[in-house]
């Protein structure tokens, strides 16, 4: 089971091509995302300011990102009312639609395609899952993937909730 696990890890690590630009680091500012969700809704990141924003890149076909599903969805229903504010980011092809639009009714935080993007410029991740966390004021201040640590809603809360701290 553990060989399995690694090797569809690896697949998802290697699988995705690399980022168009270079991927936004800690301690940057967020490059702008504008992105329609499946409900058609528009996901506007600069419109978020004053919220915590956790930006979670994923596939269908990627074991680990939907491993991570439950607990994100988890932490965004239980933080949304103190001002988090999530989007699953699939980058699946657009012939996939109907597969992301069936593991996306699993989650109750937005989802989008990747690849209908206005404006993307995150690139495309060059391994998945990665996760995002964006402060209040638009600075990156982490980038979680499986390699740094599992994502748990604990894990999450220690990095989100001291930037919901009002100073």
């Amino acid at each position: 089971m553990k060989t399995f696990r690694l090797a569809a890890l690896m697949v998802c690590l290697f699988t995705v091509i690399g980022f168009a630009q270079a991927a936004p680091v800690p301690g940057e500012p967020a490059p702008m995302l504008i992105v329609p969700q499946l409900d058609g809704k528009a996901f506007n990141l600069a419109a978020l300011s004053g919220k915590v924003v956790i930006i979670n890149f994923w596939a269908t076909w990627c074991p680990p990102c939907r491993e991570e599903m439950p607990a994100l969805d988890a932490f965004s229903t239980r933080f949304h009312s103190s001002g988090v504010e999530m989007i699953g980011l699939s980058v699946d092809r657009g012939r996939d639609r109907e597969s992301v639009v069936k593991d996306a009714q699993t989650v109750h935080y937005p989802v989008a395609m990747l690849a209908d993007a206005e404006t993307n410029g995150f690139g495309k991740p060059v391994a998945l899952p990665i996760t995002f966390i964006v402060d209040r004021v638009g600075i990156v201040q982490a980038v979680l993937t499986p390699e740094t640590s599992a994502l748990t809603e604990d894990g999450l809360a220690q990095v989100v909730m001291p930037l919901l701290r009002k100073d």
